[in-house]
């Protein structure tokens, strides 16, 4: 058996047990490890969906160009379906992103643009507005807009949320993942919680992003929101892919407690995963300390690959100019 191009090789990701970093804790913790798709994250698995809705509503034509504002990992998976299928693309990331991740996307033929990301959602100069302004002059263009594309929730609805429910035989009670786009937890979420209404779903959440505020009160917060370094997870603005009936709470987790996790699944699991792997797997070990019980299943998204951090949280003396080493 063969795949006739690399985006037919998305998804069936393994799902692993955490051990040493989960000692102690009651019950079964999961980790479902999304770099085995081919572009190295889980977003391949919406990005390949947004491209083939794109083409059959129409909007993306022969020839032309996929433009997206993206933290890395979308961009890959964008990137590869692009290869795939005879498409250009163009990506805007904010300067906070790693100079891997903006090496990787030039390496699969990508053009990038880097903006500042201290600046508001809606200046001129934010990746979100550069990648809507290069949309509307760049002819037979494309803009997918992964944060208000429900064809990102609608990928793991249709993938994600099936096979975690198969790979535990419908065994899993709780589900944790970060947050950012809202795609994945959200249409994950809704495909278990439609198993098992009893299933509760943990958001991994940042310092400095206005989530759990708003899920809590209701209230977008603008103080909430502030520069942070954890890459992939959080946000100042509110996705349309972020359904809040679906993620029963929050959790906030630090930039350094993220990037301790992270260097401690690589040294202590062999899973050799990005950044916010540790944000989602320290929040959920932080809930699953107090509320997990004998008997039950818990799963959390590991996002994406290491070797998008080698120069930051898996470089020692990056590591000691924090303070965090």
């Amino acid at each position: 058996m063969y795949f006739n191009n690399i985006v037919e090789a998305i998804g069936n990701t393994p799902l692993v047990r955490l051990n040493s970093v989960a000692a102690g804790i009651k019950g079964t913790v999961l980790a479902k490890v999304e770099y085995f798709n081919p572009g190295n994250s889980v977003k391949d698995r919406m990005a390949i969906r947004m491209v083939e809705d794109a083409e059959k509503a129409g909007l993306l034509k022969p020839g032309g160009t996929i433009i997206e504002g993206t933290s890395g990992n979308t961009g890959m998976g964008l990137a590869l379906a692009a290869i795939a299928k005879g498409y250009q693309c163009i990506f805007v990331m904010s300067d906070k992103q790693s100079k891997e991740k903006q090496d990787i996307l030039r390496a699969v033929g990508a053009q990038v643009v880097v903006c500042p990301v201290d600046v508001a959602p809606d200046d001129p100069r934010s990746y979100y507005s550069v990648a809507r302004r290069l949309n509307q002059e760049t002819p037979n263009s494309f803009y997918p807009n992964q944060y208000d594309n429900l064809s990102n929730t609608a990928a793991h609805y249709e993938s994600t949320g099936p096979e975690i429910w198969a790979q535990t035989e419908g065994k899993i009670t709780h589900f944790a993942a970060g947050v950012g786009t809202g795609g994945t937890i959200c249409g994950t979420a809704k495909y278990l919680k439609e198993q098992n209404a009893n299933l509760v779903t943990v958001g991994l959440d940042t310092y400095g992003s206005v989530f759990k505020k708003y899920k809590e009160t209701g209230i977008f917060d603008e103080n909430e929101i502030y520069p942070y370094k954890t890459e992939g997870i959080g946000e100042d603005i509110l996705p349309k892919n972020v359904n809040f009936d679906l993620i029963d709470l929050f959790i906030k987790v630090t930039d350094q407690d993220a990037a301790v996790m992270t260097r401690r699944l690589a040294k202590e699991e062999g899973l050799f995963v990005g950044w916010s792997c540790g944000s989602a797997v320290h929040g959920a070990l932080e809930y699953a300390k107090e509320h997990l019980q004998e008997g039950d299943t818990m799963v959390i998204i590991l996002p994406d690959h290491g070797t998008r951090y080698l120069g930051k949280i898996y470089n020692d003396d990056w590591m000691r100019e924090q303070g965090w080493l």
